[in-house]
């Protein structure tokens, strides 16, 4: 064999073994990784739990589920004080590992942030109602030097109370516009939560929202959700909604000041109300927005039918025809003229839309009636 022949050979034969331990570093690689990924699949998974408080060298820690238990804290584990979340071993609970400070709501998935475009004039029959509000909300938040010179607070906040659809939202919106306040909108169901304590902490989560966000305005529709009045006895529900409830009033009452926040409560149903929450320094100032008069379906009327294009209507015989509607039952009858028109291909809305218009929505109001009632 020459010489170059056994180069050839040698060169050969070498690459064919490098190519060999690569192989095998890369086999044996692989296998590492498979390893460990069968080693994640039989490890135990850990629980994530709140720390509630210390007692020595133990923590009572409280899982998901609302269950508290008093365990042992891994000498791992780096400090950790009340309000953590940790991670802790399923079969004791020893607490492994800490991974954050006192885990909060995502406050905005329950609640409805924004700065409301209506105004006092998109509101028609409740002059009355208007001033009211204006004197609890308004004054104290754009005027807060008129009540220092008298010497009086004003109230902390107010109770909206009447039929559905005469106007109560869109009178907390309007006071929201006129201050420049956030709206922070709330439905009470929604603080009622699944697990013991999750409500309260979600109202005192809102509560501190507002203060961020002040001047803000806390407005809790159906309050009646959260704050009927108490029993003595109850299922585990009834007394977590009442805690909640307790919550509610605690922030009121509480020791942060309310600064700038002004409550506004929403209710159909006044007479379930609590009495703690209609006492004085709480929600005291009581303001029925009933069903609109003749005069007050006459301005609402208008309101809503400003941008209709109008043909030749008796405007009296409609009012008369709609007294005992709510505003949203009259906004309903100028949408459904609207419809009416346009299916007779017609490029103006007349008086005998809005009569049909009127007699589709009282049907539909009846038979609503009737389904809740029997």
């Amino acid at each position: 064999m020459t010489d170059e022949s056994f180069n050839n050979y040698f060169y050969s034969y070498a690459t064919q073994v490098s190519g060999l331990e690569e192989e095998n570093k890369l086999l044996k690689q692989t296998l590492q990784n498979l390893e460990g990924e069968l080693q994640k699949y039989k490890k135990t998974p850990l629980i994530s739990c709140e720390v509630r408080d210390l007692l020595e060298d133990k923590g009572l820690i409280r899982l998901p589920n609302g269950n508290e238990f008093l365990v042992e804290i891994s000498s791992k584990c780096e400090p950790i004080n009340p309000g953590d979340w940790v991670l802790a071993e399923q079969k004791n609970l020893t607490i492994i590992k800490k991974i954050g400070i006192s885990k909060k709501f995502n406050v905005e998935k329950f609640v409805i942030i924004e700065k409301p475009e209506q105004s006092w004039n998109n509101i028609g029959g409740l002059k009355k109602q208007i001033e009211e509000v204006k004197e609890v909300v308004e004054y104290p938040l754009t005027k807060p030097e008129l009540f220092k010179e008298i010497g009086i607070k004003p109230p902390k906040g107010v109770l909206l109370h009447g039929p559905p659809g005469t106007g109560k939202t869109i009178l907390a919106k309007a006071v929201a516009n006129s201050t420049n306040s956030t709206f922070i909108q709330i439905v009470g169901s929604e603080l009622v939560q699944k697990f013991i304590g999750e409500g309260a902490k979600l109202v005192n989560e809102i509560f501190d929202l507002a203060r961020e966000k002040s001047p803000s305005i806390i407005f809790i529709d159906e309050i009646d959700a959260i704050a009927a009045s108490r029993v003595d006895v109850g299922t585990s529900g009834e007394r977590e909604v009442q805690r909640t409830f307790m919550q509610l009033l605690a922030e009121i009452d509480g020791f942060k000041n309310l600064d700038n926040v002004k409550i506004v409560g929403c209710t159909n149903r006044i007479d379930i109300l609590d009495k703690a929450i209609l006492r004085p320094g709480r929600l005291d100032r009581l303001i029925e927005v009933p069903l609109p008069d003749k005069d007050g379906v006459r301005e609402i009327f208008k309101i809503h039918t400003k941008d209709i294009s109008i043909g030749k209507i008796n405007d009296e015989e409609l009012v008369e025809l709609m007294v005992g509607f709510s505003g949203a039952e009259i906004k309903s009858i100028a949408t459904e003229a609207g419809y009416f028109a346009i299916r007779a291909n017609k490029k103006k809305v007349d008086h005998e839309d809005f009569v049909k218009a009127v007699k589709k929505v009282k049907v539909e109001e009846d038979e609503s009636h009737k389904r809740m009632f029997g």
